[in-house]
């Protein structure tokens, strides 16, 4: 008997544990999803996260959001459970799709390019998604968080059929793991190529009135250097920049993914903790910000 009720018992658990896994994973889906790009027929959407009662005539912040995964691989499902909470904080949160190698072949330069894409167009229809032009906030992690970084350092880039009368840079960027430095130094420099390793490399082209930025890395980092954070963090401030790098002892690469992506390796107490700090700094930061109106040019 005995035996029989801990069968059962573990039969019920697995049953609960199998039902809230899948019903996690249902919740997890975008309100709308809109094209923001067409390149060589292929088209790139925006997967939007809405407040609850969310009306195109409000004008709240906006945060969009990249994954990560070499330039290569990747899907913005990465972001799923983090564009919910910020969602679930009256913010309107984007998930972005951009060209990747595997799907497009393409290069992170492409990559670049549809990063300020994406800025541009949520800026530009701004009344539409019901946000404020002048709070974009983008963000991203890995290769993900290069090209969010991208969009507020490097300049070029732009696609030249879009209306270059809309910025494409962001107004703050929240940077996880972000692959900062493109030369040996750093990651991804036989991807972009020996005589370009500068190019789009953002601790090459720090210079004073680039916006707030907030970064997390993990010490233990053995694809990004975690030195490539600090000079980052160094550089930014020392250009009179608003820069808080927030490191953390022991973790390796990807450590803020959330367990929607990560499942059983993610560290819940981890993520989040860095949801909150996210979150603290978008309050703060958006109040403080210099704004990029919605006209101005790059």
């Amino acid at each position: 008997m005995k035996t029989f009720l801990v069968t059962l018992f573990l039969l019920i658990s697995n049953i609960v544990a199998h039902a809230e896994s899948v019903d996690f994973k249902e919740t997890i889906k975008p309100d709308s999803s809109v094209v923001y790009k067409t390149n060589d027929n292929k088209k790139l959407s925006l997967h939007v996260f809405n407040p609850e009662g969310h009306k195109v005539t409000d004008h709240v912040p906006v945060i969009v959001f990249f994954f990560g995964g070499g330039w290569t691989s990747g899907t913005p499902k990465q972001f799923y459970e983090q564009s919910r909470y910020f969602a679930q904080k009256g913010i309107v949160a984007i998930s972005a799709e951009y060209r990747i190698k595997n799907k497009h072949g393409t290069t992170p330069f492409d990559a670049v390019s549809d990063a300020k894409s994406a800025i541009r167009w949520v800026r530009k229809h701004a009344k539409k998604l019901g946000i404020n032009p002048s709070k974009i906030v983008a963000a991203g992690g890995s290769a993900g968080g290069h090209v969010a970084a991208c969009t507020g350092v490097i300049e070029g880039y732009e696609e030249e059929n879009e209306d270059l009368s809309f910025s494409s840079k962001p107004n703050a960027m929240i940077l996880y793991n972000p692959v900062l430095d493109t030369t040996e130094k750093g990651y991804g420099m036989e991807k972009v190529g020996e005589e370009r390793k500068t190019d789009i490399s953002p601790n090459h082209h720090v210079k004073k009135g680039i916006v707030p930025t907030l970064v997390f890395h993990g010490k233990a980092d053995k694809t990004v250097p975690f030195e490539n954070a600090e000079r980052f963090n160094v550089l930014m401030n020392a250009a009179g920049n608003t820069c808080q790098l927030e490191s953390y002892a022991g973790k390796d690469h990807g450590f803020f993914n959330g367990p929607f992506f990560r499942k059983k390796k993610a560290d819940k107490i981890v993520y989040n903790e860095l949801m909150e700090k996210s979150y603290a700094f978008v309050k703060l930061q958006l109040m403080e910000v210099k704004n990029v109106n919605s006209n101005d040019k790059k």
